[in-house]
């Protein structure tokens, strides 16, 4: 350039250069200050495991009273029984020494709530569903038979009350836990029903409290917890 341009074109050359030199530099300055204050703002990523952290948003929690967990519960019931306080949604399997495993449960609607003592005369894991005659009366689209599944009603496991219809079993809607919305059966979540299936023998008692029933709030015992029931 300089064998073309002299005198006052070569200065004005120069100064243009200057001068784009300059402009081109403080834009440079603006996008990394504008770059930086974008990264400082940006939220930053949840720690590793975070987001998927047991608990959080799951469809299966349930709230803190309904969780499985051991409870100071006196009773002259001899250890292994099942006692169900239906007006409360609790299931207590009697660990004796005033101790109890409690389950939250879902219970018979109004109208379908029922109180007695049964004994388990059956145990069947993934257990195929067919549905009573009255029920069918009442629900005539109910399938006849479903075949055992995590899409059955029944859920994962399911103990069957003598002389009766009914059975302790898990379910496929969890949010029906601590509801009055079956038929007269006990619902439990699955990894609950498993949990129990697994402590209950063939004739085990299960004493079924009446609606009217109110059971004193049993505290979590002091040495027990979720996550040392075995």
């Amino acid at each position: 350039m300089d064998g073309y341009l002299t005198g006052p074109n070569k200065l004005g050359a120069v100064r243009v250069i200057k001068v784009a030199a300059l402009l081109f530099a403080g834009a440079f300055l603006a996008d990394t200050a504008q770059a930086q204050v974008l990264a400082f703002n940006e939220p930053s990523a949840p720690a590793f495991g975070q987001a998927n952290m047991p608990g959080r948003g799951l469809a299966t929690d349930t709230t803190a009273r309904l969780r499985r967990q051991v409870v100071n519960f006196a009773t002259p019931e001899a250890p292994g029984t099942i006692i169900i306080d239906t007006p409360n949604t609790y299931l207590y399997f009697v660990l004796g020494g005033g101790k109890a495993i409690r389950y939250g449960v879902g219970v018979g609607r109004e109208g379908f709530t029922w109180s007695g003592v049964k004994t388990v005369e059956r145990k069947s894991e993934w257990p195929d569903w067919l549905p009573p005659s009255d029920m069918l009366a009442r629900q005539p689209y109910l399938p006849r038979f479903m075949a055992g599944g995590p899409g059955n009603p029944l859920g994962a496991r399911a103990m069957y009350l003598s002389g009766s219809v009914y059975r302790i079993h898990g379910t496929n809607k969890p949010s029906s836990i601590g509801q009055h919305v079956s038929s007269g059966c006990i619902r439990m979540l699955n990894e609950d029903v498993i949990d129990l299936y697994s402590r209950t023998q063939v004739g085990t008692k299960v004493v079924v409290l009446p609606v009217s029933h109110r059971q004193i709030a049993m505290l979590p015992a002091a040495s027990g917890s979720a996550n040392n029931l075995r």
